[in-house]
């Protein structure tokens, strides 16, 4: 595929995959060798290989970057993948990448389409794990580009934009970003296109009042669902920067605010 020969190919394995499942994934080293590591989880009408011009915007930023088919996605072996199977997905990519960058002050979270709604819900669990216990956040920032509030509110846009998925599996996911957003206890950078023909840039608008501080929406002036990166280039990097220079929220000051807000199960 045309692919630079310094993308290692890795195959990610749980217990529970037995031989018939795998997760195929790209680790992408920054020339810096202590840069920050990006885990990348793509939206649901790509593989990989048709993520890879994103892919290679964030190593030329300076960024190392994992980036993982889900099972039942390009070369990943699995079946149907349903939101479960690919949230378990992230969180076997995201141990990886710990190992690969222990540094939790270096490590990012990137989701693009419905790559965003499983990288909040990382992002969240991560949120939640800081609450419970005594150890801080295990990641330094989320980056969201071109998503959406949850599956519903879209799925007949996305069903329109020749996803690799059934669509009645779409609209069977919840995929619910906006219940989980303010679980999100790191800084935040949520990006759309203002042009944007498949998921309405208000759904931005919508995740980022209901996210907690610090944050920062970057709206791209004629971005649409896949070129914001590439498109508002000096004005992302920028963004990325701030966020990387955020200072990180007490995990434990939003604690009583958690406890008396509404569980969620």
């Amino acid at each position: 595929h045309g692919i630079p020969a310094d993308v290692q190919v890795l195959e990610l394995k749980a217990p529970s995959f037995g031989v018939s499942q795998n997760i195929h994934a790209w680790w992408w080293l920054a020339e810096k060798k202590d840069a920050p590591a990006v885990l990348y989880l793509h939206g649901s009408r790509w593989n990989l290989t048709g993520q890879f011009f994103r892919i290679e915007q964030l190593h030329a930023l300076g960024f190392s970057v994992l980036a993982i088919d889900y099972r039942g996605f390009g070369e990943s072996k699995g079946q149907l993948p349903s939101e479960a199977s690919v949230y378990e997905d992230a969180r076997i990519a995201w141990d990886r990448l710990k190992q690969l960058q222990p540094d939790p002050q270096k490590r990012l979270i990137y989701g693009h389409s419905l790559g965003g709604a499983v990288a909040v819900d990382l992002a969240a669990e991560l949120g939640r794990d800081a609450q419970k216990g005594t150890e801080p956040i295990q990641a330094r920032g989320l980056i969201i580009e071109s998503t959406f509030t949850n599956l519903a509110d879209v799925a007949a846009s996305v069903a329109s934009t020749r996803t690799s998925l059934p669509v009645r599996w779409l609209v069977s996911q919840k995929f619910d970003s906006i219940d989980k957003i303010a679980e999100v206890h790191m800084p935040l950078l949520i990006v759309h296109g203002t042009a944007d023909q498949f998921v309405s840039p208000r759904f931005s608008q919508e995740l980022f009042k209901a996210a907690q501080e610090p944050k920062d929406l970057l709206m791209v002036p004629g971005g649409n669902h896949n070129n914001s990166m590439n498109l508002g280039r000096q004005a992302y990097h920028q963004a990325i920067q701030a966020l990387l220079n955020a200072r990180m929220p007490d995990a434990h000051a939003t604690n009583d605010a958690a406890v008396s807000g509404k569980q969620s199960g």
